[in-house]
């Protein structure tokens, strides 16, 4: 695992930590979900990737070791496209693959709105371009969910939703215990101003169009089990973008990185090629 540096982009400071060796291949950057903790949680799933591919992972502003203690209305979605953007650029990338996970996905539709001559190809891992209304729909008649969240409700975030976003239970403890590595610090982002409509959206525009008109190559890479964002909702998206790609991973979850990674850094390597 890569150590990790502090990268300087104006405003803020990134912490960047590098996997495997730069090529004639364009490099993966990617953007990480939440955002609460940094990237820290993401690194087994591209620990086979980095074998042959050179990845770029960085904590978003107001996340992990990167810049805290920032104002509120410095903590938007815009910014962090902003940061990546400059990000590629300080470290001299040229034109790169781009994934985001979870609400980095969201993020990352944003980016190749915003800047596509940056951007090669890209993969969407465990993330929705739809509401959290859509993600209800499919969830409320969902038993086992049901079930899962009222254990986690009565463990009153112990068990950090791991028994949510790892399908495999024999797998969650090892999930909660890198969670946990990485330290109690949630970040500087507040659930409660996107609750009270203080955070501007992730996506400007509506997702389909963006990935539509964006014109480029897409994996849309999901848990089978998946009780984020169900997989309905990565089916639906497929459909709806002509030539984009779906890849689903059996018997995973949100967390499918974590549960399959050599399968899931597989489909990324494929798609890549």
């Amino acid at each position: 695992m890569g150590a990790g540096s502090l990268v300087d982009v104006g405003e803020v400071t990134l912490f960047v930590r590098e996997l495997g060796k730069r090529s004639d291949k364009p490099s993966l950057v990617v953007m990480h979900g939440g955002p609460d903790v940094g990237h820290g949680y993401l690194v087994p799933g591209f620990e086979p990737l980095a074998r042959d591919h050179h990845i770029v992972l960085f904590d978003f502003r107001g996340c992990g070791r990167s810049t805290r203690g920032l104002p509120a209305d410095a903590l938007q979605p815009e910014y962090v496209v902003q940061d990546a953007h400059l990000l590629i650029d300080m470290l001299d990338l040229g034109q790169v693959d781009l994934l985001g996970f979870s609400t980095g996905g969201r993020a990352a539709m944003q980016f190749i709105d915003k800047h596509p001559d940056q951007v090669r190809r890209l993969v969407l891992a465990s993330t929705s371009a739809y509401s959290g209304a859509d993600n209800a729909e499919y969830l409320a008649n969902w038993d086992e969910y049901q079930r899962r969240r009222q254990a986690e409700e009565a463990a009153d975030g112990a068990l950090r939703n791991s028994t949510i976003f790892v399908w495999d239970l024999d797998l969650a403890p090892a999930y909660l215990g890198l969670l946990e590595s990485l330290g109690p610090d949630l970040g500087d982002w507040s659930e409660e101003r996107a609750i009270n409509g203080l955070m501007h959206p992730w996506c400007t525009r509506d997702p389909e169009s963006i990935l539509r008109d964006a014109g480029k190559p897409i994996l849309i890479l999901h848990g089978q089990k998946d009780m984020g964002f169900p997989v309905q909702l990565a089916h639906r998206l497929h459909a709806a973008v002509p030539g984009s790609q779906l890849a689903v991973i059996p018997g995973a979850a949100h967390m499918c990185h974590f549960e399959r990674p050599e399968l899931w850094s597989e489909h990324i390597r494929k798609f890549l090629r």
